[in-house]
């Protein structure tokens, strides 16, 4: 795959896992009673906005550190799938502790809220996995020279000596 290809895979890639991360962020923090289904269909224009808000709000803090992880994985082409996994993590994690307040006489973070932890947690390991499905599963491909076709072989058990040439008719014995 060439660079300018595999840098459009990694602006999508990117654009996807946002939107992923942002609808489990918005749906599990504003909705925390979906996982009571009831009758009450949900109105599609409350929805679209507080998905919107959602993808804007975790696409625009996730940048920076995401983009860390991609560099990470690009350089050392790093195609796993739990990799990806655990640096959408991470940058979960970090989105999360940088809108928390932090006491540096202390060294302490005040005010987390251990669900509000986990959802981030969460919604950055299913970012990172979208991720890997769309771009990081070929991460640092860019960087071979493309493959040549090998020339096709014969099946087994057939010799692979090259093609014989027509013999000519052999001549008639000499009359005595």
């Amino acid at each position: 795959m060439s660079l300018i290809g595999h840098l459009f895979a990694i602006a999508f890639g990117f654009l996807f896992a946002s939107i992923a991360a942002g609808v489990i962020v918005v749906g599990a923090m504003l909705f925390p009673e979906i996982s009571a289904v009831t009758d009450a269909p949900l109105d599609q224009d409350t929805m679209n906005i507080v998905l919107g808000f959602g993808f804007i709000f975790v696409s625009g803090f996730a940048l920076v550190p995401a983009l860390i992880v991609v560099l990470v994985t690009e350089a050392f082409s790093i195609r796993s799938a739990l990799a990806y996994a655990i640096g959408g993590g991470l940058v979960g994690v970090g989105c999360y502790l940088g809108l928390v307040p932090f006491d540096p006489a202390t060294l302490h973070f005040d005010g987390i809220v251990r669900r509000h932890l986990e959802i981030m947690t969460g919604a950055g390991i299913v970012g990172g996995l979208v991720y890997w499905l769309i771009a990081g599963r070929n991460a640092g491909l860019w960087r071979d020279p493309p493959r040549s076709r090998a020339p096709l072989q014969a099946p087994p058990g057939r010799s692979q000596s090259a093609p014989s040439q027509p013999t000519p008719p052999a001549a008639p014995p000499p009359a005595a």
